[in-house]
């Protein structure tokens, strides 16, 4: 085949890997914001709300907002901001939510030409290489990473990932200095995006090892431990990340400690339990996208023994299989090392969240796994002979599983339109979970739904009776709606609270008004003085404050 054939089949490929994803996807331009996370990151974020600015700017690059240092999304995000205000000349409450899931798909659909690119170029396998990145478009565990504005930061450091890679494949054909500089901007900018780049330096050495077969003796050959020096400016800057990340998200714990509700590290023993068991699972979900969800209940300690034994057993003969795999079928080796290696940061040993697993964690590690997939499969069939290694079924089969999952995945993108679809779904395909029974009440109150959203957060507070943000937002649903049944059990409830979080400023507050409804004027006061006290910066309290003294000096 000529070059300008090859060019024209790559074209090709990429036109109906956009074309697919677009045919799933088009749907985020109609979507909303959910409740989690979105109004911190985008709705309701201030800086958001002022656009790019150099104020914008410098705040991105110097705060620890939510724990992570990510300074290009909350630019991105300012973008989004701008566009929205050139599209409808005045948007109000920030960004609109359309530009911002509209940007997270153009950057997903970057993100699947730039692997396939990058694979066909490494193997010389295309229609292989094409394979893997439709599963990497299309795969329904990759609907969370694109239709979430607030993980914007998946999309965007996944772009820089593969820039990375782009720019080291170069680096490796020519080598030379400023090639090289190009892989360490590429990689910095990631590491802006997202901590979880730490692992790309490894990836790297994985890359080295299959395809592009650098490691060894001879020519255009380079030892392991040469490899290894050779991205040691990586390693430090992933270090120097790491650390910035750690020292960050400290922070954040203690400057949110006053609304923290209740979260109580799991001890080591149960986070590795559920780290084994989350590896083989997420194998599972891979070949059984079924009862998807955007969050799932960390299970603790209460993971059945032989569920644990049976995953590290698990866990443990993959690793053997693809070790012994290394010389024959390194494609395996490199996959299997790719999709351990890279889930790391996310397994939850370290606790860096409060689910169990969750979709987007895979968007980066099932490549991995689609490359063992896709080059096993192909072997197979070689194998087979006859009319299963013929053009026309291998054709026809891949075709088929790529439209089962353009199926699934178009569903699963439906439960994202807006929070009700979202974490009505959740309840119904996981079980107990507090998390989604209370943004489903969040959601219900937003439609005027008063009682239904009171029976959800009755129903989280069931499950996980000292989450101190639920008893908060049930106490104050209930002092608003005011009678004194319902004031005796919202007064109940933010005592409650505070004996979980006592520096609770805004429960001392709503505690204060309360007490006032209910007469008791000298408890609302110290209420009203204990939140000026912890935070001065409250005028509302200040407000309630002066109103309540008035009203005890003009007496009953």
């Amino acid at each position: 085949m000529s070059k300008s054939q090859d060019k024209r089949q790559l074209y090709l490929i990429c036109a109906l890997l956009i074309l697919a994803t677009v045919a799933v996807y088009w749907q985020v331009a109609g979507f909303e914001f959910t409740n989690f996370d979105d109004p911190y990151y985008v709705k309701d974020n201030p800086f958001i709300a002022n656009g790019l600015t150099p104020a914008g700017i410098k705040w991105s690059l110097t705060t620890n907002y939510q724990s992570i240092r990510m300074p290009l999304v909350w630019m991105s995000y300012m973008v989004d901001h701008d566009v929205s205000s050139l599209i409808s000349g005045f948007y109000l409450g920030g960004a609109d939510p359309r530009v911002c899931h509209v940007t997270n798909l153009l950057l997903h659909i970057a993100n699947v030409v730039l692997l396939f690119l990058i694979l066909a170029s490494m193997t010389r396998r295309p229609w292989l290489s094409a394979f893997v990145a439709a599963l990497f478009a299309l795969h329904p565990l990759h609907v969370e990473s694109v239709a979430w504005i607030a993980e914007r930061k998946d999309v965007l450091s996944t772009l820089f990932w593969l820039l990375t890679m782009f720019a080291y494949l170069r680096y490796v054909r020519k080598p030379d200095l400023r090639r090289y500089a190009l892989v360490l901007l590429a990689f910095a900018l990631g590491l802006m995006s997202k901590p979880m780049l730490v692992t790309l330096p490894i990836a790297l050495l994985i890359l080295d090892y299959w395809p592009l077969d650098r490691l060894g003796t001879g020519e255009n050959k380079i030892s392991f431990w040469g490899a290894l020096r050779e991205k040691t400016s990586m390693f430090v800057l992933a270090i120097v990340c790491g650390i910035i990340t750690t020292v960050s998200s400290n922070a954040f714990a203690v400057a949110r400690s006053a609304k923290t509700i209740g979260e109580v590290p799991w001890p080591l023993g149960a986070r590795v339990a559920n780290a084994f068991v989350s590896y083989i699972q997420y194998i599972v979900m891979m070949f059984w996208p079924r009862n998807l969800a955007v969050f799932y209940p960390h299970p603790g300690n209460s993971l059945p023994v032989w569920e644990v034994v049976g995953s590290a057993l698990g866990f443990g003969a993959l690793c053997v299989f693809a070790f012994r795999a290394a010389r024959t079928r390194p494609y395996i080796t490199a996959g299997w090392l790719w999709y351990v290696i890279t889930l790391v940061p996310v397994i939850e040993v370290v606790p860096i969240g409060k689910e169990a697993l969750a979709d987007r964690y895979t968007y980066v590690p099932f490549i991995g796994l689609f490359i063992v997939a896709a080059w096993g499969a192909s072997e197979l069939l070689d194998r087979l002979g006859g009319f299963a290694s013929g053009k026309v079924f291998r054709t026809g089969l891949a075709m088929g599983l790529i439209a089962a999952l353009m199926a699934c995945s178009y569903v699963q993108l439906g439960y994202w339109r807006d929070s009700y679809a979202l974490f009505s779904h959740a309840v119904r395909v996981t079980g107990p979970n507090a998390v989604a029974r209370f943004n489903l009440g969040l959601a219900l109150l937003d439609m005027g739904k008063t009682d239904e959203a009171i029976k959800q957060y009755r129903e989280s507070l069931r499950i996980n009776p000292d989450n101190a943000d639920v008893l908060y937002t049930l106490a104050r649903v209930l002092t608003d709606r005011g009678s004194p049944a319902d004031l005796d059990e919202a007064i109940r409830l933010f005592y409650a609270a505070l004996k979980v979080c006592p520096t609770g400023e805004l429960t001392h507050n709503y505690l204060g008004v309360a007490l006032a409804k209910r007469g008791r004027m000298d408890e609302a006061i110290s209420q009203f003085r204990e939140t000026l006290r912890l935070n001065p910066n409250i005028t509302e309290a200040q407000s309630n404050l002066d109103n309540a003294l008035a009203l005890k000096r003009q007496g009953p």
